[in-house]
């Protein structure tokens, strides 16, 4: 009975309908993505003590989601590899908060204890990425990436406590899952990405009659961006 119980789920398995059977047999297809962007700032503060004794931390304590669209073009290079070159734009903002660790706290002032800055911003992106995806099971797939992403910051240029430069090289892996439904392939991925320039633009000509905004930039080490970007690949 046993014996015949697992045949019978075996035989029930086997009859499930398989979507888009020769979908990853293409050597080129073509598609595209929209999703959300959370973006982040890997901060570096250096202790610095202004001339009047105040001393200006940086960090970014909550994150907002953005907005991503993206065209795609997958090569698939053997049964498990695909090069996938996806352009696209990401819109989002950071909110860098500046808190003064010596501020008197019964200063009248708000401004001299803490002060926050809004940087938004408008990203065209060229991901490059290797993917790597497992047997197919019925009408999943799971996969794993990992690649590099240029991107190049074409915002207005609204410059205030910090400035950061407009352009980057980041390294990036993700994971998701092929789903095969009847008229295309959905493919939701997670992707984390990781800067590897100094944003942060300590040479500010602009400041230099205004000690009062120079001391965040004095204040900072160095600045990284981070992202965790969730998409939903259409293919």
């Amino acid at each position: 009975m046993v014996v015949l119980g697992i045949m019978s789920l075996s035989a029930q398995d086997n009859d499930k309908i398989l979507n888009r059977p020769y979908a990853d047999m293409k050597r080129i297809h073509f598609g595209f993505s929209v999703g959300m962007n959370f973006q982040d700032l890997g901060i570096s503060n250096n202790g610095f003590i202004s001339d009047d004794g105040e001393q200006w931390m940086a960090d970014i304590p909550n994150h907002s989601p953005g907005f991503c669209v993206n065209v795609l073009a997958d090569w698939r290079i053997s049964k498990h590899f695909n090069l996938r070159v996806s352009p696209g734009m990401y819109f989002g903002n950071k909110v860098v908060q500046f808190r003064n660790t010596y501020g008197n706290p019964e200063d009248l002032e708000p401004s001299h204890l803490r002060q926050s800055q809004n940087i938004k911003s408008t990203y065209v992106v060229l991901p490059f990425d290797v993917k790597f995806s497992a047997l197919r099971h019925h009408n999943l797939r799971p996969y794993f990436t990992a690649g590099a992403m240029a991107l190049f910051d074409v915002s207005k240029d609204h410059s205030e406590q910090l400035k950061l430069k407009n352009n980057d090289v980041m390294l990036t892996v993700g994971l998701g899952c092929d789903f095969y439904l009847p008229f295309f392939k959905l493919c939701p991925e997670v992707k984390f990405c990781f800067g590897l320039k100094n944003m942060l633009q300590k040479n500010r000509p602009d400041l230099q009659d205004d000690p009062e905004m120079m001391r965040f930039t004095q204040s900072v080490n160095s600045i990284h961006d981070n992202m965790v970007v969730i998409t939903f690949y259409f293919e």
